[in-house]
């Protein structure tokens, strides 16, 4: 037994008054309201079937509720394996200690009885959870613990104040799943794991691909942007930049405050053959799959739909709609979440359809969580291909992997290699800058790592090199281009620069290249 998660769905509960156990329950939803209980809500249940109140009235708090979608999923699940941890010891949380913690930390991360051990950064998400957790219990309108168990200290944050950092928490953690692949090796990973691909190149007999083309744009688009999943995934069709007649390499998009991890707003910037493959893929799969939803009347028995009348505003964007029972309402775009945005719909030639731009084969939303699987069979596809079982491993050459590993955050740190990469390229070669060119041109507009660090979105520089760019934050990257193309190459083709990232596969640690033989035609 063991403590489970269910989440309120977004539909009201119904009771069936026939069921006289539930008797008495017909008021749930007014019941609901009145403790605070949202939609996307968690509610744990104890392994003798209890709620517990006080973890409720936690998942109903301003902190809690404060969280992105992910982030309650992920703390939810972090919580539920604590509380498991102290049930085996006979224990509710409230009564957990700080040994209990030290204990957790150490089956958690060491114990042989773990077969699931955990490193450093996953540790540190789940000690955040905890300290979410008391820090909330123990305020002096809450009092609901005696002692946070979680211990914490006081040291100097980055902005001058002091900011307390729980002792347990692993100073030299780093991304055990953090990946980085060059050009090649995504290729690569997408010709074999999204496309079918076999080890010689050609498309495999019996591929179907049917989600090929919606699967390829949506990686490409992180990729090529350093977009975030959510951030990626949660794009209505009017967010997407529109290509133009008179061209151009990369067009410059926005992404909304309310699927941002900092809840700012930011610029960011795709290339023109990305929404090339987007604008394919709403024109074929996308549009098909819409009108056989039509057809099966899908959207006409959806709990909550909000048919968009039209969007206004510059930059400050307001979206109005018209919900099923006539109420007609406005929302800034920059405030409408991912789960506001699968609702809104615009009325085309044969009914309404979705403006939420990712769509599965039934021509509903494809929810943000789910591309995660969409990676998972791609890797698993590259393992089977082109490391199948049984194979004696290409060669030991630093760096070079014979199936690339692929993340949608490892997108965004590739992303980040890449453009850092290009960005000293250009500054350095490309433009040909004398040393005092180059000091006034950072001058007025930074260096390349500052420039990578905008395009991220990142708050603070040292998050963008310790962490999106730590295999090559200790080297020095002008003696590595030295080598790269002379300045007539145009730095746009990747594969010019193929030798620079297989030398940087060979020289940093976490960087995937693939041999030369491995390249696919």
């Amino acid at each position: 037994m063991s403590w489970r998660v269910f989440w309120v769905r977004r539909a009201r509960a119904v009771v069936p008054v026939r069921l006289q156990s539930l008797t008495g329950w017909s008021d749930l939803a007014a019941r609901e309201d009145a403790v605070r209980i949202r939609p996307g809500d968690p509610v744990l249940l104890a392994p003798d079937y209890r709620v517990d109140e006080l973890v409720a009235l936690y998942f109903t708090s301003r902190p809690f509720a404060g969280y992105t979608k992910e982030t309650k999923r992920n703390y939810v699940t972090d919580l539920c394996l604590f509380f498991n941890f102290l049930w085996l010891r006979g224990k509710l949380w409230t009564q957990a200690t700080e040994s209990d913690v030290e204990d957790y930390q150490f089956w958690r991360q060491e114990s042989a009885d773990n077969p699931c051990r955990v490193g450093s950064s996953k540790w540190n998400r789940d000690l955040a959870a905890l300290a979410s957790l008391y820090s909330w219990a123990v305020r002096p309108s809450n009092r609901f613990v005696l002692r946070n168990p979680v211990e914490t200290r006081e040291v100097l944050g980055q902005r001058g104040g002091m900011v307390s950092v729980a002792v347990l928490k692993d100073k030299d953690a780093k991304g055990s799943n953090v990946h980085w692949l060059t050009p090649r090796a995504y290729r690569r990973w997408v010709e074999v794991g999204l496309r079918g691909y076999t080890r010689q190149g050609l498309p495999a007999e019996g591929w179907l691909g049917r989600l090929e083309d919606r699967n390829v744009a949506y990686v490409d688009l992180l990729y090529s942007s350093g977009l975030r999943r959510l951030e990626g995934a949660s794009l209505l069709t009017f967010e997407v930049p529109v290509l133009r007649l008179e061209g151009g390499r990369y067009y410059v998009g926005r992404v909304a405050a309310a699927v941002t991890r900092s809840k700012k707003p930011r610029a960011f910037y795709v290339a023109a053959e990305v929404l090339g493959e987007i604008e394919s893929y709403v024109e074929s799969f996308r549009a098909e799959a819409i009108r056989k939803a039509q057809a099966a009347g899908r959207y006409d028995s959806l709990p909550e739909m909000k048919l968009v009348t039209k969007v206004t505003g510059g930059l400050r964007r307001v979206v109005h709609w018209c919900d099923q029972d006539g109420v007609i309402g406005e929302i800034e775009l920059n405030l409408a979440t991912a789960d506001e945005r699968m609702t809104f719909f615009t009325e085309g030639l044969h009914g309404p359809e979705p403006l939420w731009l990712w769509l599965n084969e039934q021509g509903l939303p494809f929810q943000p969580h789910s591309w995660e699987g969409v990676f998972t069979a791609a890797n698993k596809r590259c393992k089977d291909v082109l490391a199948p079982a049984g194979r004696r491993p290409s060669g030991v050459v630093p760096g070079v992997v014979e199936a690339p590993y692929l993340t949608p955050h490892g997108c965004r740190h590739s992303f980040a290699l890449y453009m850092l990469v290009i960005l000293h390229y250009l500054m350095d070669e490309r433009f040909g800058l004398t040393p005092e060119e180059r000091r006034d041109y950072r001058l007025l507009y930074g260096d390349a790592w500052g420039m990578v660090q905008g395009l991220l979105g990142h708050a603070s520089r040292e998050t963008t090199i310790n962490h999106y760019l730590a295999p090559v934050a200790d080297l020095q990257l002008r003696s590595l281009l030295a080598t790269a193309p002379t300045a007539q190459a145009d730095p746009a083709v990747t594969g010019s620069l193929d030798s620079v990232f297989a030398r940087l596969a060979r020289e940093a640690e976490g960087i995937q290249d693939i041999d030369d033989r491995m390249v696919v035609a």
